[in-house]
């Protein structure tokens, strides 16, 4: 038995009004993934528990089987862990973004406006430069800044440092797009220490010469840090032991890759991988087809161009990276699954809404298409991958990660 785990990162929404009321997955023409639903089966999912921030730690966390409620220590160590660092127990890592604010005139941080949470999706390498500048003023034994991939940082605090602690409120900037900095700086014990960095990344980095090119591009700077997502190293389950599956996971977000490293899958690396809607799709496809030929049972695809989309509020992007997905992600990959002559399960869904209109996460139900080439259905073309056909189904899955119990056969 194959399984295929796709993930359309941030895919369903709320009504949108430019679309005549209807959600970016009803308007999107998602050939392949309807028809999987025409002949499976559909439904909704709360991937992201009561109490929890919604986000693809939880939501991914769910989806793979882990109840955040018992497992989510925070997203940054799921990244931190991702791009290489070694993370002791008693470590404490923040996710730093590399984000745009605009002084729109003002004087004082505080009163910035936070523009773009990624920075005009700022690449890997234009931000290694950045991060330079800023492990050269801030790093020591006890702290240092690692580059990520894109926007996505970390910052790793070692024990012994005082602030190596978690008690910090602190916001997701994907969630205060175009709001006053200062009233969503951290707060908690000692918060002024992470406020104080933020501030004084943007007297560091808002003339930097990476950044005068990225605006004479008319692109966003990179002009300040936003620090967010802390937490300690988690201890998940190894995913064989829990399921009997052999697992590979294809991700270009360090977070995903992360949680698999954590669960004991092989994390796979895929050249031309950007987590954005411009991710090479073909080579997605290409690698998990060579895992599942080298005798992988499962592979959790994960793509996050329709998430960032969302976050842009960029509707007609979000809709065609659903599409995308489709044609360019399920379609070859179910055509793969279909002629290898052994039989598979395919789930399809995402890990969280993300609203085009609000340009942020929330923690409604998601649908998803589940699959299986054991058991096709006659073809009823009203099971779709919406959010409304999934609701008619009265096929409700409350807690998220019950659903992987179901998708993997476990009783």
């Amino acid at each position: 038995m194959k399984y295929l785990i796709v993930i359309a990162d941030g895919s369903a929404d709320d009504p949108v009004h430019s679309l005549g009321g209807r959600t970016p997955l009803e308007a999107a023409n998602l050939e392949t993934i309807d028809m999987l639903a025409s002949k499976g089966e559909i439904g909704t999912v709360i991937t992201v528990p009561d109490g929890i921030k919604p986000g693809s730690d939880s939501g991914n966390l769910s989806i793979m089987g882990y109840d955040p409620r018992k497992y989510l220590t925070g997203r940054s160590p799921l990244e931190t862990v991702a791009i290489g660092v070694d993370m002791n127990d008693t470590d404490v890592s923040f996710r730093a973004n590399l984000a745009t604010v605009d002084p729109a005139g003002a004087e004082n941080y505080e009163d910035y406006i936070l523009l773009d949470h990624g920075a005009s999706d700022i690449t890997t390498e234009e931000s290694d430069i950045l991060l330079q500048v800023i492990n050269e003023k801030f790093a020591n034994e006890k702290l240092r800044f690692y580059t990520g991939t894109g926007y996505r940082h970390c910052l790793l605090i070692h024990e012994g440092h005082p602030n190596a602690h978690t008690d910090y409120e602190c916001m997701p900037p994907h969630d205060v797009p175009g709001q006053r900095v200062g009233d969503n700086l951290p707060k908690g014990k000692n918060a002024d220490f992470i406020i104080d960095m933020m501030k004084e990344s943007y007297k560091l980095l808002k003339d930097h010469p990476v950044n005068k090119a990225r605006e004479a591009r008319g692109l966003h700077p990179g002009n300040t840090l936003w620090i967010w997502g802390q937490g300690r190293k988690p201890d998940l389950p190894d995913f064989y032991e829990k399921y009997g599956v052999r697992a590979s996971v294809i991700s270009a977000v360090d977070l995903i890759r992360g949680i698999g490293t954590f669960a004991g899958m092989h994390v796979v690396t895929v050249p031309g991988a950007t987590g954005t809607i411009n991710t090479d799709y073909e080579a997605k496809v290409a690698y998990a087809i060579k895992e599942f030929q080298r005798g992988q049972d499962m592979v959790y695809m994960h793509i996050e161009g329709t998430d960032e989309a969302s976050h842009q509020g960029n509707v007609e992007a979000k809709i065609r990276c659903a599409q995308y997905i489709d044609q360019r992600v399920v379609k070859p990959l179910y055509e793969y699954l279909r002629d290898s002559g052994e039989d598979f399960r395919i789930l399809v869904l995402p890990d969280h809404r993300t609203t085009v209109e609000g340009r942020i996460h929330t923690s409604d139900f998601v649908p998803f298409v589940l699959y299986d080439s054991r058991n096709e259905a006659p073809a009823d073309t009203s099971r779709k991958f919406t959010e409304k056909s999934a609701e008619a189904a009265h096929n409700h899955f409350p807690d998220g990660y019950k659903l992987a119990d179901k998708f993997f056969e476990r009783k």
